[in-house]
C-alpha cells in the first residue's frame, strides 16, 4: 500500500478523487495541517467491517437476553398464532 502525505486544504477540495485513490489504488493519505499529521485515511476490508458489526450485533443481543428483554419461542409462536 502506497502512502501519500496531502494538505488539509488539499485533501478537502479533491475529496472525491482522494476517495477514489483510496478504493481503486490502495493508496492511503496522511492530513497534514501545518506541517503536524492530523489524518489518517485508508479504505476498509469490507469482510473485516461486516465481521465486527456482527460481533456488535451478537454483543448487544446478549446485552439484552441479560436484561431479560427477550422472547421464548412459545411466546413468539403464540404471538403470531402459529401452531
Amino acid at each position: 500500500m502506497t502512502t501519500k502525505f496531502i494538505g488539509i486544504k488539499e485533501f478537502r477540495q479533491n475529496l472525491a478523487s482522494c476517495t477514489s485513490k483510496v478504493l481503486k489504488m490502495q493508496i492511503q493519505f496522511i492530513v497534514m495541517k501545518k506541517n503536524k499529521p492530523v489524518l489518517k485515511v485508508q479504505g476498509i476490508d469490507e469482510k473485516a467491517f461486516s465481521l465486527e458489526s456482527f460481533v456488535k450485533e451478537l454483543d448487544d443481543a446478549e446485552e439484552q437476553i441479560r436484561k431479560g428483554k427477550c422472547y421464548t419461542q412459545e411466546e413468539i409462536m403464540k404471538e403470531f398464532d402459529i401452531s
